[in-house]
């Protein structure tokens, strides 16, 4: 039986996403992040669900706006060992944060704008003194195209240097790259791109993206802007995500990730059931991982067994949990010669458990 949950905010993408989990998966649990909150002490961490503790999945499906990276972050931490989770704790940490990507794609060869990060206001007019417009200046956090702003020359750039200073906001200095408008939507799904379209902005409008009113088509992108689309999202540790490019004539550059790309404009200009091919990855990855996990569990249970005939019935396997209960693995069963109708005492210690007969 395979078991997933998809923690989000329960958007329309998600819930086609869903939706076509449950053709793969034997069950599919729609969990709001909302409720989700993480207890931690210096012994343990618990994820709860509406104050109960989160049930155990094969699977898990987690995203959210950058507004709950920390969170997002932190239940991966905490799951990734025991479910499949197709984005890794640090992409919620990079790509939730555009100096951090920047910086990423920088580290490990990425093509991208010529970008500055400056400590203060007189580091960052210097900059602006020596820059060619238009420019574009950004905040590190923030979706949708908002958090974006362009400068048409210096006084400009100056005037919203004044308006940042003053809301003490950190922000970054970009080039702009002159793409009439458009870029592009790659989306990204393990080790290939399955589908992408180019955004145009609307009249007046130098944001290309959907929600801010541009208009989209499909592509077909080479191979080479293909590859750096997914060398981008593996960069972040994102195995699902939407790569945001823009095509140059100097080759493919690109702006950022986004880890939790809306499916309505990419399956509208494609014609791709992007939701579908999102969840059959899942199941794979997830049979995959279990498969995996089962044959190491197999392997260890038949070392015990080697040396439980070696030495006092000593027994080296893993534990299942179901929830907060354990089932004992059947050859521990056989080995002790446990029956139904005979009382067992239990001996616990920390780090201990004892089973015997009790008389």
């Amino acid at each position: 039986m395979m078991k997933a949950a998809v923690i989000s905010l329960e958007s329309e993408s998600s819930k086609w996403t869903i939706e076509a989990m449950k053709k793969y998966f034997d069950e599919v649990d729609t969990l709001n992040i909302h409720h989700v909150e993480i207890s931690m002490s210096g012994k343990r961490a618990e994820i709860l669900y509406k104050g109960k503790p989160l049930q155990s999945y094969d699977c898990v499906f987690a995203k959210g706006s950058f507004r709950y990276a920390n969170l997002l972050k932190s239940l991966t931490l905490l799951i990734n060992g025991s479910a499949y989770m197709p984005i890794s704790d640090r992409a919620f940490t990079f790509a939730h944060d555009k100096l951090l990507t920047q910086l990423e794609f920088q580290r490990t060869n990425i093509p991208m704008p010529t970008t500055y990060l400056a400590s203060t206001i007189t580091a960052a007019r210097s900059i602006l003194e020596r820059l060619n417009y238009p420019i574009v200046m950004k905040f590190p956090q923030g979706t949708g195209g908002k958090g974006v702003l362009f400068a048409e020359s210096f006084a400009s750039a100056s005037s919203i240097l004044d308006a940042l200073s003053t809301l003490r906001q950190p922000f970054i200095i970009q080039e702009f790259i002159e793409t009439r408008g458009t870029d592009v939507r790659a989306f990204v799904i393990g080790n290939e791109v399955i589908a992408a379209y180019k955004r145009k902005a609307k009249k007046n409008e130098a944001r290309s993206n959907i929600h801010a009113g541009g208009t989209g088509e499909a592509i077909e992108l080479d191979d080479e802007t293909k590859r750096i689309a997914v060398r981008a999202a593996q960069s972040l540790g994102a195995e699902i995500c939407g790569v945001d490019i823009l095509l140059t004539h100097k080759g493919p550059v690109v702006l950022e990730l986004n880890l939790s790309p809306g499916l309505q404009g990419i399956t509208q200009y494609t014609g791709i059931d992007v939701a579908d091919k999102i969840a059959k990855f899942l199941f794979e990855k997830t049979k995959e991982k279990k498969n995996k996990t089962q044959k190491v569990g197999a392997d260890k249970v038949l070392s015990g067994i080697h040396k439980a005939e070696q030495k006092e019935d000593s027994l080296i396997t893993s534990i299942d949990f179901r929830g907060s209960r354990v089932l004992l693995p059947e050859v521990v069963s056989k080995l002790a010669h446990f029956k139904e109708d005979v009382d067992y005492e239990f001996v616990v210690t920390n780090d201990e458990i004892r089973i015997k007969k009790f008389k």
